[in-house]
């Protein structure tokens, strides 16, 4: 796993459990829910993306 990719995985986790305590609460706001829901999807689009295409590996 490369250092990229797991900051980008802690970032999805802070996030998801930032949306989680906001969706939880009585008084979330629903546009900061609907701004956080559209940066995780785009978190897990990076992680897709960065998966779907390994970096080369020196020497080969």
């Amino acid at each position: 796993m490369t250092d990229r990719f797991f900051r980008l995985l802690e970032r999805l986790q802070r996030t998801d459990g930032l949306l989680r305590r906001i969706e939880a609460s009585r008084t979330g706001n629903p546009l900061l829910v609907a701004r956080l829901r559209r940066h995780k999807q785009a978190l897990r689009a990076r992680l897709s993306r960065l998966q779907a295409y390994p970096p080369a590996l020196p020497g080969l």
